[in-house]
């Protein structure tokens, strides 16, 4: 039994280079940059994929302090983390150089000269930010 529909669909899905092979689906990972800003999400996109390099760079390196702290911002000059606790802080600022050099060269990361920190529930940084040697 042949359905026309089906028959459309394989159209649909040939390579245009060999009509008797079907070419690969595309990956939505591929398609999100451009739907994204076609919608104007481009800056979330982008936040979205520094929090996940953040968090993986955290879970590897400084172990203790994953789950405990998160990226809010990504500035021009500097990361902006957010720390649960202070001790989580402390952390996370002797661990600043090693963090920004790994976040420089990261995918979805970014090349910034501060790590600046905020402990929960506290709304001032902690001091100037701490600069990338």
């Amino acid at each position: 039994m042949n359905d026309g529909r089906r028959d459309a669909g394989r159209e649909r899905a040939a390579d245009p280079d060999n009509p008797g092979r079907r070419r690969r689906p595309d990956r939505v990972g591929d398609l999100l940059p451009e739907a994204a800003r076609e919608l104007g999400l481009e800056p979330q996109l982008r936040l979205a994929r520094a929090t996940a390099t953040w968090d993986a760079l955290v879970a590897e390196r400084v172990p203790p302090a994953a789950g405990a702290c998160r990226l809010t911002a990504v500035e021009a000059d500097a990361v902006v983390v957010e720390a649960d606790e202070p001790i989580v802080a402390s952390e996370l600022r002797m661990r600043a150089t090693e963090l920004l050099a790994a976040f420089a060269v990261a995918p979805g990361g970014a090349r910034v000269r501060f790590l600046r920190l905020t402990v929960a529930g506290d709304p001032a940084p902690r001091g100037p930010g701490i600069p990338r040697v």
